[in-house]
């Protein structure tokens, strides 16, 4: 059963790439491939912690899920642009 979860997660890894790169060409933005990628990415984590459960497993999961969080917090908020007041140079 473990060598059947970790293929899924190798498989569900793939789908995540290939459907981030979809959303990003159709869209043309950062924030929604990323997000879908990092979706993708959590769940095959989620896959290999269901089929081989270790602290090791457990931490990756973790970490992976932690970075999902602070990019998606990041590309929500994006750098900030200045505005140009009239008159200005």
């Amino acid at each position: 059963m473990t060598g059947l979860m970790t293929q899924a997660a190798v498989l569900i890894t793939a789908f995540g790439l290939v459907s981030a790169v979809c959303v990003g060409l159709r869209l043309r933005r950062v924030q929604p491939s990323v997000a879908v990628l990092t979706d993708f990415l959590v769940a095959a984590g989620l896959i290999r912690l269901a089929g081989r459960p270790s602290w090791a497993s457990l931490a990756t999961a973790a970490a992976v899920i932690g970075v999902r969080i602070l990019v998606n917090a990041g590309l929500r908020t994006g750098p900030k642009r200045q505005q140009v007041q009239p008159g200005s140079p």
